[in-house]
């Protein structure tokens, strides 16, 4: 495994003239990956499509509601209770109908997190996950670095490019693969 840069193009000509460039900088043509990244949700990780299993802000959804149920319930028994004495027949309509809209005002603020700051950083397995910057979609070029010089010398280039969104990581770049790379990581941006 060995630290590796990489850097966003839009256009594949781009990324021709960034290869070019970087052997001409003295790196292997074999520790350079070039491929494109997908829409956040569109790198198809699973068999019925998408990227995972369940959204990261939906964790606590099968609670809100059951929570969101039961508040409705309690709610609607009371006003259709209350409004049989005035409306008959039709007071448990109405305590339905009251209840199942308390309830679910109730779940969706469970399911929000009322009173969690979003300024909070985003990271892997914190409640503020859905927050987290996705890897941005188009051309990605990557090479392995054996060193700091090369990582000086690599930078240099693709700044020069005009490389966007320029991320460091680590992993196995095997004859032109990124053989570990991960869609859904998140990115640690280079300056």
């Amino acid at each position: 495994m060995s630290r590796i840069l990489a850097g966003h193009f839009q256009l594949q000509d781009e990324v021709d003239a960034a290869r070019a460039a970087l052997i001409q900088a003295g790196f292997p043509d074999s520790r350079i990956s070039a491929f494109f990244v997908n829409q956040p949700g569109q790198h198809d990780l699973h068999e019925l499509g998408g990227d995972r299993d369940m959204s990261p802000g939906a964790k606590e959804t099968p609670e809100g509601i059951a929570e969101g149920a039961a508040v409705g319930a309690a709610v609607g028994a009371g006003v259709g209770a209350a409004a049989v004495l005035v409306t008959g027949p039709i007071g448990p309509v109405v305590g339905a109908l009251v209840g199942a809209h308390v309830g679910s005002l109730y779940s969706l603020n469970k399911m929000k997190g009322a009173g969690e700051s979003e300024e909070v950083e985003p990271g892997e397995g914190s409640p503020h996950e859905n927050l987290r910057r996705p890897r941005q979609p188009g051309m990605l070029i990557a090479v392995a670095l054996d060193g700091v010089a090369d990582r000086e010398k690599a930078l240099a280039t693709l700044h020069e490019l005009g490389a966007r969104n320029i991320e460091e990581a680590e992993g196995t770049i095997v004859n032109g693969d990124w053989q570990d790379f991960d869609p859904l990581s998140i990115p640690v941006l280079v300056a």
